[in-house]
């Protein structure tokens, strides 16, 4: 059993979690991740492909970087961003008693990120690709960031709110200083946002992300 799977059990009393109350508006919230997100694919296709060609040819890796990350009921998915770290990054392991690591499940100087991946980090556009996990209904524009399935346990009792809505490209996390904030708060922005998801909320945080992206807090 994979620990997502025996985390979920324990959220609901030993049964996989099989359906979860809809989010107020969740009709709506869809329709507007299906209009923006086709709408931005399009817009930035010059830029997607440029990207693409400047990541292959930094060192002939792949250009996107797939990992499975925990969707909405606990389902895995294929979660896409443009590759910032060298080729074989996942083989090398951060020591987990780095304080940055263990607060916050990132390091500030991680030795793993090439030149042209700082660069896509600290403009966001290494998430770009994660339109189309959104067009294909994988993700939301606005929800919790998508978690790997080894952060489930960080969530406690609260990885069944995390699971009532489908991760987010942006959220409160991502616009409140992102990186610097500590894990047990992230978790608790998580479960805020699940508990005032509604149209209202999904455009406000829309509307905050890009002065975030240019205030680069929390980046790295």
């Amino acid at each position: 059993m994979t620990t997502v799977e025996a985390a979920l059990r324990r959220m609901k009393g030993g049964r996989p979690v099989q359906a979860v109350d809809r989010p107020t508006g969740a009709g709506l919230i869809r329709a507007m991740d299906v209009v923006i997100s086709l709408a931005s694919l399009v817009f930035f296709l010059p830029t997607l492909l440029l990207i693409a060609l400047v990541v292959r040819m930094q060192d002939g890796g792949p250009a996107l970087f797939r990992q499975k990350r925990i969707g909405r009921s606990g389902a895995q998915f294929d979660c896409f961003k443009f590759r910032s770290m060298v080729v074989d990054a996942e083989t090398r392991t951060p020591d987990p008693t780095d304080p940055d690591w263990a607060a916050r499940r990132k390091l500030r100087q991680d030795p793993r990120v090439t030149p042209v991946g700082r660069v896509l980090r600290l403009s966001s556009l290494d998430e770009l690709p994660q339109l189309l996990n959104v067009l294909k209904g994988d993700m939301s524009l606005v929800g919790p960031r998508p978690i790997v399935p080894d952060e489930a346990i960080l969530y406690g009792r609260r990885f069944a709110a995390y699971c009532t809505v489908r991760p987010g490209l942006t959220g409160l996390w991502q616009v409140s200083g992102r990186n610097d904030v500590a894990y047990p708060r992230r978790v608790a922005m998580d479960v805020w946002l699940v508990r005032n998801l509604t149209p209202q909320t999904y455009l406000v945080l829309i509307a905050r992300t890009v002065p975030a992206i240019l205030r680069r807090e929390g980046v790295y």
